[in-house]
């Protein structure tokens, strides 16, 4: 269970004891409310019997002493006393009322009956007051059984009353003292389970706060491998460790990728070192020739007699031959450094990509002789036409036939051009039968500054930029290049290029 869980439910057992032990006090409350009202009107009841009492004892004396009068002397009732004689007996009545209004269902019985009984006895003294002057009428009103009964209907109203007074304070006393003892063990239990509680989460919590601490300090230490798993929550603080676990394997992984990151930038050092090494060489080589044979010419020019035009001339090619090569060589560099900085573009021209194909070959024959190679060119009938950049197209073959003949030594070379499936139009193929690369040299060979070994640039030159500068031009030209082969057994290089690249890219 969750440490929020945990409190919520220790915050709604507290909650639950404190409203019990409010409810009992509000029920004591409104028992001593109420053991009050029955005693205020038990009060009233007592005086109002008493009251009523009195009146109807005074008003059966008033009557019979006018009774006595009107049989022994001859006197008439006035209108005033009359007028005062129904206001006493109105009185009455309205004391019988209020004495009804603080009655309650278990006396209304006996109420009833004082009613009926006051009733007959106040009519037959109102009667008595208005018919006073009639010497024909006959009183009764001597009679005491009409206010014996009524009297009697009194007296055991007061004594309902009375006894049911009694019983509900017994009750209010009762229901008094148990809720003051539900409140007394309601407060205690309180006291005690919130102690229990406290007691308990501080023990719980403080032994998965430790953990929390002893993972943290391991994996501050160093040891992110480390887990927390010993943490008996689902809720916050098994979150919290989740949290740290994962914090350690995003550490962890954070810190591989920064050293594999470092090793990378350590390779792509040595690889710049190399390039740089390779350049120097590549570019001292070139310069050096044209050097060395400008200061022959110029110790040739110098001497006496007659200039052998023809060792001239062949020293001339030969400087020809090495400024084309450095500046090949700065063109490459300079290429690579449009592409890496996004300043290169594209120069778009429709033209047929067979006639190219023929043009780098007879270009590049001579080349391939060198090293007593065979340039085969296979091309397929109808080839379609591109509208994009021939130069960079004819940069692309030339790369990939220099390299071909580089690393192939009295072998094949093979230029196969065919129709490509969409979204290419044209695949143009560089097959040798040199010295081939493993899978991890396929891997690498299209990065710059990369060759294959560390060893291939002293035995076969170059400076590694060529095919990265392929690679570059075939996607700038909205295709691409890929690379088969296997050591020994040769390499097949493939360029695949859309009709036109603006279209290439609309559809990617």
């Amino acid at each position: 269970m969750s440490l929020r869980r945990r409190l919520t439910l220790s915050l709604l057992t507290i909650l639950v004891l404190f409203a019990i032990n409010v409810g009992t006090h509000f029920w004591g409350s409104f028992a001593r409310s109420e053991s009050m009202v029955a005693y205020r009107q038990a009060v009233e009841a007592a005086q109002l019997s008493t009251d009523l009492e009195q009146m109807l004892e005074d008003q059966r004396q008033q009557i019979l002493v006018l009774a006595t009068l009107r049989e022994t002397t001859e006197d008439r009732l006035g209108d005033a006393e009359k007028t005062q004689a129904r206001a006493d007996l109105a009185a009455i009545r309205q004391r019988i009322d209020d004495l009804g209004t603080v009655s309650r269902d278990v006396t209304q019985l006996q109420y009833e009956r004082l009613l009926s009984a006051a009733d007959r006895l106040l009519d037959n003294w109102r009667n008595f007051y208005e018919r006073y002057n009639d010497p024909a009428y006959q009183a009764d009103v001597e009679d005491p059984v009409p206010y014996l009964a009524a009297s009697q209907r009194l007296k055991e109203l007061e004594q309902r009353q009375a006894f049911i007074a009694v019983q509900r304070a017994n009750v209010i006393d009762r229901t008094i003292l148990l809720t003051d003892r539900i409140t007394v063990i309601g407060f205690i239990a309180s006291i005690f389970l919130t102690a229990t509680l406290g007691l308990f989460l501080v023990r719980y919590t403080n032994a998965s706060l430790k953990r929390l601490k002893r993972g943290t300090e391991r994996i501050g230490a160093g040891d992110l491998g480390y887990r927390i798993d010993d943490i008996e929550d689902e809720g916050e603080l098994g979150d919290l460790a989740e949290a740290f676990n994962t914090m350690a394997d995003k550490l962890r992984i954070a810190i591989e990728d920064e050293q594999q990151a470092k090793r990378e930038a350590d390779e792509a050092n040595a690889a710049k070192s190399i390039f740089l090494a390779n350049v120097s060489h590549e570019l001292r080589t070139p310069l050096n020739a044209i050097i060395g044979y400008s200061e022959m010419l110029h110790d040739e020019l110098g001497d006496p007699g007659a200039v052998d035009r023809e060792s001239h001339r062949s020293d001339l090619d030969k400087i020809t031959l090495s400024g084309r090569q450095l500046l090949a060589l700065i063109d490459d560099i300079l290429d690579l450094s449009k592409i890496e900085t996004g300043k290169m573009d594209l120069h778009c021209e429709r033209f047929q990509p067979e006639e190219v194909l023929r043009q780098v070959c007879d270009g590049l024959a001579p080349l391939v002789r060198e090293k007593k190679n065979r340039l085969q060119l296979d091309l397929a009938p109808a080839l379609p036409a591109l509208n994009s950049d021939a130069t960079k197209f004819r940069q692309v073959l030339v790369n990939l036939l220099s390299n071909a003949s580089k690393f192939t030594d009295g072998g094949t070379i093979t230029v196969r051009a065919r129709r490509a499936e969409a979204p290419y139009a044209l695949s143009v193929a560089v097959v040798d039968t040199g010295i081939g690369m493993s899978e991890a040299q396929q891997a690498r060979v299209f990065e710059a500054f990369v060759q294959a070994e560390p060893d291939t640039s002293a035995a076969y030159g170059g400076t590694g930029l060529g095919l990265a500068i392929c690679r570059d031009f075939c996607e700038l030209m909205g295709g691409r290049i890929s690379v088969t082969s296997a050591p020994g057994k040769g390499s097949t290089f493939t360029v695949e290029l859309p009709a036109d690249p603006g279209s290439a890219r609309a559809a990617a």
